[in-house]
């Protein structure tokens, strides 16, 4: 009897949610709110809904609300010899760099890491001309919907796009990963740390800390003094310090240190890249 009331159950629910797939829904919100409850009785797993509010939730967004700031761009200069510009790209271990004239705003076109592989064998790799490497710049308003902009980016094989002001300035930039993740969530890339530890230090000084730390092992490593009686992980202590559920590239300064958000969905935040504040 059991078996045959959840089998009514089941088929109820998958009528539901095929109903609301087959006749348009009033809202994107009452189709949410069937998805939540099938994910509820277990009709769909916590990933699939993940999947399915980050694809709806996509199509209200603008790239303002994901791009990476002008202030937190690391480009090359055409001018610089290697000797100059290959540290910074060790440290930052993207794929991807802008390539600028004189400022930032004069955006050449783009590196790829993978093109600086010759340098290698160069005998006078100081002489290196970067301009005959650079692929053509892509650039986008700050108001372009992120769906839009995916579909661009599938269309013309382009993995990271220029993102410009009003004025025609550099506003930040934007790639297809940061559209991914507002999809699917935290994309494993150079920043991630390993199922084992919680905290990963860089050669610039900085921390990749994951949000799940727990506040004593924290307070423990940075010789911290967070309470550990009102926060469990330091995901709940920013949070707090936010005052709402921060987006990524968000920072906030607390307790002698500046943590910026580099992965948070819309339920909580995921990874932390921390500055130590010296006075």
């Amino acid at each position: 009897m059991s078996d045959d009331r959840s089998s009514q159950v089941q088929k109820s629910w998958l009528e539901r949610i095929t109903q609301a797939f087959a006749h348009e829904p009033k809202s994107r919100q009452e189709l949410l709110e069937v998805l939540r409850e099938a994910h509820d009785n277990k009709l769909l797993d916590t990933e699939a809904l993940n999947i399915v509010e980050g694809a709806i939730q996509v199509a209200d967004l603008q790239v303002r609300d994901i791009m990476i700031p002008r202030s937190q761009i690391i480009s090359v200069k055409a001018g610089q010899t290697p000797r100059e510009f290959l540290p910074a790209i060790i440290e930052a271990a993207h794929s991807r760099y802008p390539v600028v004239g004189e400022h930032l705003d004069e955006v050449l076109g783009v590196l790829l890491a993978k093109d600086l592989l010759p340098l290698i064998l160069e005998q006078h790799a100081d002489s290196f001309d970067l301009r005959p490497l650079l692929r053509p710049a892509t650039f986008v308003p700050e108001s372009k919907r992120l769906n839009v902009l995916l579909r661009e980016f599938r269309a013309n094989r382009n993995h990271m796009a220029i993102v410009i002001d009003e004025y025609g300035g550099v506003a930040g930039l934007v790639t297809i990963e940061d559209v991914l993740e507002q999809i699917v969530g935290d994309i494993e890339d150079e920043h991630d740390v390993d199922e084992e530890n919680f905290i990963k230090a860089l050669p610039s000084g900085d921390f990749i800390v994951k949000a799940l730390t727990p506040v004593e092992d924290f307070n423990e490593f940075f010789a911290a003094d967070f309470s550990e009686d009102e926060f469990d992980t330091v995901g709940g202590v920013v949070m707090s310090a936010f005052g709402h559920l921060p987006k990524r590239n968000e920072t906030t300064e607390l307790g002698g240190f500046r943590f910026r958000v580099l992965n948070a969905d819309s339920r909580r935040i995921h990874l932390l890249r921390l500055t130590p504040l010296r006075d």
